[in-house]
């Protein structure tokens, strides 16, 4: 039994000034480069909380993309399930501000296409004994319409992130089918075409209960960076929790090690706002470094009452 994640893998090459960021001049600084991908650290982040996930993902067949699977292997990542294939990878490149944010990016996005073949002839064995599924919507249509017929066919809760809300938006009844649903503030304005920004955290979790009625997504969580998070379900379970204080340096893998923490919640019996609350523990843990995941946790220290496997 595991969860089983399906997403792709980034090569994130990232830069950090020295001083102030000035976005129309030479800023002297330094520059990471670092194995990312939403999925990818989703996958990596539920490892770290020693649990063992299994990932269907592609990378390539270069040195960087045997550095990936070892990395993910020595966290106890099943990789049985990664292709290996020429220009298997995306690559994100990123520029910080001297805070820590994010000033501006650009990401060549991988051709994941032969997923499909790998759905079709191994997804009842990936799936069968998954105890949930965390899933990027924004993939292939051809294979988020196989997750969900393998989530269907099985009884599995599927749990959806996002990497370009852009393409996701135009997907909406996939929204339908995910369990919970998790994206920042900055993407659930491209979703319903609105500026959530402008909103007190009181305000948006009532407009967001409003939303996801309307729209019919099960429930959804939605980050506010510095501000905490939101979070509404269909049922009237809603609410707002508060963010954890620590010093940033890096706020990239954030939201993916959220995701992470709300997922492996959801999945082991925790409440939408305890599974919020693990998920905005382990994002506060991953902005205080330069890494994209977060560092290793008993599931116990999380409150969840889990064997770890050996």
């Amino acid at each position: 039994m595991a969860i089983v994640v399906v997403g792709a893998v980034f090569v994130d090459i990232k830069g950090f000034p020295d001083d102030v960021y000035s976005p129309t001049g030479r800023n002297a600084g330094r520059v990471e480069t670092v194995h990312g991908g939403v999925g990818r650290n989703v996958v990596e982040d539920i490892a770290n909380v020693e649990l063992r996930p299994k990932f269907v993902s592609m990378v390539d067949d270069t040195a960087s993309g045997a550095e990936v699977l070892r990395k993910l292997q020595k966290h106890k990542v099943n990789t049985d399930y990664v292709l290996v294939r020429p220009d298997g990878m995306g690559l994100w490149l990123a520029v910080f501000d001297n805070t820590g944010d994010l000033a501006g990016s650009i990401s060549k996005r991988p051709n994941m296409d032969e997923l499909i073949g790998l759905l079709d002839e191994k997804g009842d064995e990936i799936f069968r004994d998954a105890d949930s599924i965390v899933l990027e919507v924004d993939m292939d249509k051809e294979i988020v319409k196989r997750i969900f017929r393998y989530a269907e066919k099985y009884g599995k809760k599927v749990f959806g992130v996002v990497s370009n809300m852009a393409i996701a938006s135009q997907r909406r009844d996939f929204l339908q089918s995910v369990d919970c649903f998790v994206c920042n503030v900055l993407e659930a304005g491209i979703l319903f075409v609105d500026d959530f920004s402008r909103l007190e955290p009181e305000a948006l979790t009532e407009e967001l209960y409003a939303r996801v009625v309307k729209a019919k997504i099960p429930s959804m969580i939605v980050t506010l960076g510095s501000r905490g998070a939101v979070y509404a379900a269909m049922d009237g379970e809603r609410g707002y929790y508060p963010p954890e204080s620590v010093a940033v340096r890096d706020t990239s893998g954030a939201g993916d090690a959220f995701c992470a923490g709300v997922s492996v919640g959801l999945t082991y019996g925790k409440t939408l706002r305890e599974a919020v609350k693990i998920g905005t523990h382990l994002a506060a843990s991953v902005i205080m470094v330069s890494e994209n995941t977060c560092p290793r946790f008993q599931p116990r220290e999380l409150g969840l009452d889990i064997e770890v496997a050996p």
